[in-house]
């Protein structure tokens, strides 16, 4: 018979069976949530993509024989490694360099297999693209970012533009795009 159940007082903390008691958890406080630029959402997913390039990469390069089994696997470890590493710190301007200077090392494997030539000029032009229209995209939000008319989700969701429409909501001759989509 346990403590609890002789009707014999139980010690602060304790359960009544000799373990202390649990207490709840509380949730872990952070603070505001960072928006990410599109610049930094674009060039990361162009990173993490050419990570996964690589482990296949390294695949090819240890079944072909084309290097030691141990300069294949850590070769390719390595720089998987800073492609996500740089694709986690795109925030700060020298990630954006260091993403530049992956560009060059990945159309350098082209050496081990040529055909890396090719791919890693084209994903050098996306990077390159990428690159363009997230500053182009940043440039058009930041009026937005400083009226405070760009809501971003806590939840994770994607960014949404609250600006007022040009057309009034209350005017009951005005008509929006999608009404007009919903007649045609």
């Amino acid at each position: 018979m346990s403590a609890t159940d002789a009707g014999e007082p139980v010690e602060p903390g304790r359960s009544g069976r000799g373990r202390k008691a649990r207490t709840p958890r509380q949730p872990r406080m952070r603070g505001p949530v960072r928006r990410k630029s599109a610049i930094e959402s674009l060039l990361s997913i162009v990173l993490v993509l050419e990570a996964l390039l690589v482990f296949f990469l390294v695949l090819v390069v240890f079944a072909l024989k084309i290097l030691p089994s141990g300069a294949a696997f850590g070769g390719g470890a390595v720089l998987f490694l800073l492609l996500i590493a740089v694709s986690r710190s795109l925030r700060h301007g020298w990630a954006v360099w260091a993403g530049w200077t992956l560009q060059v090392v990945l159309i350098a494997t082209g050496f081990l297999e040529p055909f890396m030539f090719v791919i890693g000029i084209g994903f050098a032009g996306l990077w390159t693209y990428c690159f363009v229209t997230g500053r182009k995209l940043d440039r058009r939000n930041a009026p937005l970012l400083e009226a405070g008319l760009y809501d971003t989700a806590p939840s994770g969701g994607s960014p949404s533009a609250t600006a007022p429409s040009a057309t009034s909501a209350t005017d009951p001759d005005s008509t929006t795009d999608t009404d007009q989509k919903d007649t045609l």
